[in-house]
């Protein structure tokens, strides 16, 4: 039979007490680590596309049949040139504005008054994480309503169909930059009606900056479409309806259109920290 120390019977059971009630000195249990950014990203983005298809898909269709009503409506007053160019571009990204910025900004300042970021905060994952999910489940709700408008125009005023296959950059960039605003517009307003104001006159601004040819607008307000986020992405796609478009001006309306996505998200990170913690 062998004997064991009482120095050794009595440090096996403080261990197993500290593994089961923690540390015996009273300090706290160490918490688990956070999540890493992209699962948390991932599982936050499928969790909105689940939650906003069903009620997102309807508005889906209004916006779409909003954008292409303009189009019908301007088609008796634009016959072509840069200006039918424009207006299907605006048009078609309008329907990102509509779903991105104006439904966003509805929803984070849904959230907010009625206390749904207290949710959020206590889960571990990083902010950037709700904000980019978020924004990522509504900006994808509007790829169909984007080509399909883009269609539509091309075929009602006459324009090539030929390189529409730039959308697969102009949708996700310019719907970054317009749900980044939105989100901030919807988290830093103090009240859900105030941000649902913000965001029916940031896609208001969309629509009237960025369907209008931009040589019909005064000077002051062709200095606001520049500030308008969505406004690189329409030059962009109005680009690509040249015979023979200019790719090196193209790739950087695109770039632009990206840097002002990547600081909306920024700041709609930020707003989403400064409402969380109060």
């Amino acid at each position: 039979m062998s004997i064991v120390p009482a120095e050794a019977v009595s440090g096996s059971v403080r261990t197993a007490a500290e593994t089961v009630n923690g540390p015996a000195d009273g300090a706290p249990a160490p918490l688990a680590p956070r999540a890493r950014l992209l699962p948390s990203l991932a599982a936050v983005y499928r969790a909105q596309l689940s939650r906003a298809r069903v009620a997102r898909i309807p508005l889906l269709f209004v916006a779409t049949f909003q954008s292409v009503g303009i189009m019908i409506l301007m088609r008796g007053v634009v016959d072509g040139g840069d200006e039918a160019r424009a207006v299907v571009a605006g048009s078609s990204v309008l329907v990102v504005a509509f779903v991105a910025l104006n439904l966003l900004a509805q929803y984070f300042g849904q959230l907010r008054a009625s206390g749904g970021l207290d949710h959020y905060a206590t889960l571990p994952v990083p902010p950037a994480a709700v904000v980019l999910g978020a924004a990522g489940a509504y900006a994808s709700f509007t790829v169909p309503g984007a080509a399909v408008t883009a269609v539509a125009g091309s075929v009602l005023f006459q324009l090539p169909l030929t390189h529409l296959w730039v959308l697969v950059a102009v949708i996700p960039l310019s719907g970054a930059a317009l749900a980044g605003l939105g989100a901030a517009l919807g988290l830093l307003a103090p009240r859900q009606e105030l941000a649902t104001l913000l965001g029916q006159l940031g896609m208001s601004a969309a629509l009237l900056l960025g369907v209008l040819p931009a040589d019909r607008l005064p000077g002051p307000i062709g200095y606001a479409r520049d500030l308008l986020p969505s406004t690189y992405g329409v030059e962009a796609l109005a680009r690509t309806f040249d015979a023979r478009p200019d790719w090196p001006v193209v790739a950087f309306d695109l770039a632009v259109c990206a840097a002002v996505g990547v600081c909306s998200l920024a700041v709609a990170t930020w707003a989403y920290r400064r409402a969380a913690v109060r």
